[in-house]
């Protein structure tokens, strides 16, 4: 007996179950046909697009502005002060450590390799170069012109404003480990 009363809970549960899910949808349908009928709304204009203003360069003498090459190909020479042939090589390809400027460079030692000497650079990452007479290092366009047990001794180019060149003489001294 108590199977069969068990047995028809059952049958009457699914059967209230399966009565709620023949709902009426009549409600829902009218709504959606309601919108659908609905006049669509009027769409925007594109906002109106103004051409752009043209633009010519015409300053041909001068170096491009869009250019990713930051060397001159010849130096400036000005008429007045008749610098023409003094300054740096700007044509030579340059050196690692010209990429840095002078006064984050450090030297760390020397040492001397046959005849030729030596002089040990470290650059703000930590790597270090070996530098001879004759290499350039810094911004400036130096060029190592002596090498000592506690220095090394540069001679740079600066522009002097008026389209010239000026040299000036630099040092990086040894520095003392802690």
């Amino acid at each position: 007996m108590k199977r069969s009363l068990l047995e028809t809970a059952l049958i009457l549960l699914a059967a209230t179950l399966l009565t709620g899910c023949q709902r009426d949808m009549s409600d829902l349908e009218d709504f959606v046909e309601t919108v659908k009928n609905r006049p669509p709304r009027p769409i925007e204009p594109l906002p109106e697009i103004k051409p752009q203003e043209t633009f010519e360069y015409s300053a041909f003498g001068l170096r491009d502005p869009f250019s990713n090459d930051l060397q001159q190909t010849e130096p400036v020479a000005s008429e007045d002060n008749n610098a023409e042939g003094e300054g740096p090589d700007l044509t030579r390809r340059k050196e690692l450590l010209e990429n840095y400027p002078l006064d984050s460079l450090a030297m760390v030692g020397t040492y001397a390799q046959g005849d030729k000497y030596w002089a040990l650079i470290v650059d703000p990452e930590g790597t270090i170069y070996r530098v001879s007479v004759g290499d350039h290092m810094g911004q400036n366009y130096g060029e190592v012109t002596a090498i000592s047990e506690d220095e090394v001794k540069l001679l740079e180019w600066q522009r002097d404003g008026l389209g010239g060149w000026i040299q000036r003489e630099a040092t990086i001294a040894l520095t003392e480990e802690e």
